[in-house]
């Protein structure tokens, strides 16, 4: 049997599938050769779902946390024990905190959204991921429009500051190959440790999280060599603010603070003043910092100065919107009071904090909480606090281990949906080619179900009215029984964004960034910048058991002050002030002396849980996290253990 669906994994590619399962129920997965985009070929996260989805661990039945046991129970019951838990705080619904994640896309799950909002429950803002580069967008364009992604073979050049081709957008990495194939020449703008080395004909390494200085320095030069065109400026607003800053800032002292050198600044400079047209990539991990947002727009300002938005081959590319060409109003219900807010990038603090009412019950779904947020030991206190924790999932991770209730939920291939991309305009129908193992349920029914339950009743809309609803937006000319027929559509946006430089602020105009907030130094004792970087074979802490290695791998530069006085061959330690963790280290070439790097989402019941040592702080903008201002150190173990 053969089936065309779509992923809903959290990656901006949302490839359209072609699920086969053969007559012994072998499942095979395929990119669709059909669909422009796809263009019938997957990432490897793709061809090993089916292990995950028949894992002999995965969950398939409600349980419930008795005198420290797990013990299985019905729906039934399990939907009656949480109806009953709602309904005594019905009367002040903001004790009640809905942590929704990003495990799984698609319109059903902006449902889970509308379930608590209709109850009045706290809810989160900000995100763990890319809050700051979005907020920074808005800030300057008015609006989250990219080029499409196609238009990256008109570029002459490409400016990718620091997206990891090697392991994120497998899609984005074939344009970029394809372009290069027919001239077009690739710089990468990174602190090193990253796969860019055959995707890039120049390379300039830069300090971790200094990107605005680099940035700045060449639009410097862009005004002190007179390249900045008029008509560029009179489609923007606060230019002599901005102008001021940039010269209150010596190019020596910039260049020092990004630790790069006046050649790079010309090679950087040369990319851009060219007559043919140049692309910027912008990657997720830029805006991971206390400054994330700021790196951002200084990167921007640079694409607009040098003539290279509005212009087909030129843009500058983050991440869209996840359902952006679909209409997600519906799932915006009107509060009686405002519904309180608690920041994801915190959210240990904050849960310990909230007052008036404090947190006494809490919802995740779609998210490994407890390792994704940082400060995982506060996130740990926070829940003990909390007397009532429902967690759903497929398997007992790091933050399922700390729930009262465990609701075994449907994996992707196993539930019909509608699903966007956030890096092309094509909307998916998303067949359910698989049935859901066990009793594992979708989200949708789950809700449904346990809001039938409550007095008075929560009644969500049914999977096609929220389909319908989706599909009536201004960009789509389509209806569900189309898109159910033809799988895909493309939503009607133009090939390059902000043509003529018209931008979405009321005015129409570009708005500049007005300050340069300079680094914050190393603090003593900690001169390591950790980075927890993605990684090519799972999403976020989607990893099996047996893919976790018990001591998780850490690579530093050859050079790096960090390796002196440190033993390798004996155990190693990676140190914050939050605690430490053994790790396995190995040197990698090209990376910046000053940072260590390693691959995200391991889970701490495996000896992982890199976020055991991450403040949990604020992005400048956007209530994002700022997973990469954490310093730490190595060290030899002297006495005691991991945490």
């Amino acid at each position: 049997m053969e089936t065309v669906t779509a992923c809903t994994m959290d990656c901006p590619d949302s490839c359209s599938l072609v699920v086969t399962v053969d007559d012994k129920g072998n499942v095979r997965l395929r990119g669709n050769p059909d669909h422009p985009f796809t263009s019938g070929f997957v990432c490897p996260k793709i061809r090993d779902l089916p292990r995950r989805l028949r894992h002999p661990q995965r969950i398939l039945k409600p349980m419930r946390r008795v005198g420290g046991r797990w013990q299985t129970m019905d729906w039934d019951g399990a939907l009656d024990l949480c109806a009953a838990k709602i309904q005594e705080l019905r009367s002040e619904p903001a004790s009640i905190l809905h942590f929704h994640g990003e495990g799984g896309k698609g319109v059903l799950k902006q449902a889970n959204k509308l379930f608590f909002a209709l109850l009045g429950a706290s809810r989160t803002k900000g995100s763990l991921c890319d809050a700051a580069g979005f907020i920074a967008y808005l800030a300057d364009f008015g609006s989250r429009m990219n080029n499409d992604i196609t238009d990256l073979l008109n570029a002459r050049r490409i400016i990718n500051w620091g997206k990891d081709l090697s392991r994120s957008s497998i899609h984005t990495a074939a344009l970029v190959r394809k372009a290069r194939q027919g001239g077009t020449r690739v710089l990468t703008i990174s602190p090193g440790g990253d796969g860019n080395g055959p995707f890039s004909d120049a390379f300039v390494r830069i300090r971790p999280g200094t990107d605005r200085f680099l940035a700045a320095a060449v639009v410097r030069l862009f005004v002190e060599r007179r390249r900045v065109p008029d008509k560029v400026l009179g489609h923007t607003r606060n230019w002599e603010a901005f102008r001021d800053t940039l010269l209150g800032n010596g190019v020596e002292e910039l260049l020092d603070t990004c630790e790069v050198t006046g050649g790079d600044l010309e090679e950087v400079f040369s990319w851009y003043a060219g007559s043919e047209p140049a692309a910027t990539l912008v990657g997720a991990g830029v805006q991971r910092y206390g400054y994330g947002g700021e790196n951002v727009r200084f990167i921007n300002a640079l694409a607009l100065l040098s003539g290279n938005i509005g212009r087909s081959g030129g843009g500058s590319y983050f991440h869209l919107h996840a359902l952006t060409n679909l209409n997600h109003d519906w799932s915006k219900a009107a509060s009686a009071t405002p519904r309180r807010p608690l920041r994801m990038a915190r959210i240990g603090r904050e849960i310990l904090e909230a007052v008036a009412p404090p947190i006494k019950m809490i919802w995740i779904n779609g998210s490994n909480m407890v390792n994704q947020a940082p400060d995982t030991h506060q996130t740990i206190r926070a829940l003990e606090r909390v007397p009532f924790k429902v967690v759903v999932d497929a398997f007992m991770t790091d933050t399922a281990e700390r729930a009262d209730l465990f609701l075994p939920c449907a994996l992707m291939l196993e539930q019909e949906d509608i699903v966007a991309s956030y890096l092309h305009h094509y909307v998916h129908h998303v067949t359910a080619a698989l049935e859901a193992p066990g009793e594992a349920r979708s989200d949708h029914w789950i809700l449904s179900n346990l809001g039938k339950r409550l007095d008075p009743p929560v009644i969500l809309p049914d999977p096609e009215t929220c389909f319908r609803a989706s599909l009536d937006a201004p960009y789509l000319d389509t209806s569900l029984e189309e898109l159910r027929a033809g799988r895909f559509v493309r939503a009607k946006r133009p090939q390059v964004a902000y043509e003529g430089l018209r931008f979405d602020h009321q005015d129409g105009k570009y708005r500049f960034p007005e300050t340069l907030h300079q680094e914050r130094p190393a603090p003593e004792g900690f001169p390591l910048r950790l980075l927890t970087l993605v990684r090519k074979e799972a999403m976020h802490s989607q990893i099996l058991p047996e893919d976790q290695a018990q001591t998780p791998d850490l690579w530093i530069a050859p050079e790096s002050p960090g390796l002196h006085h440190l033993q390798t061959e004996g155990d190693v330690y990676l140190i914050s002030p939050l605690g430490r963790l053994k790790v396995r280290v190995h040197t990698l070439a090209g990376l910046h002396p000053g940072a260590v790097l390693t691959r995200r989402g391991l889970w701490m019941k495996y000896g992982g849980g890199f976020n055991q040592l991450i403040g949990a702080g604020l992005s400048d903008i956007g209530n994002g996290a700022p997973f990469y201002d954490q310093y730490v150190r190595l060290e030899n173990a002297t006495e005691g253990g991991s945490i």
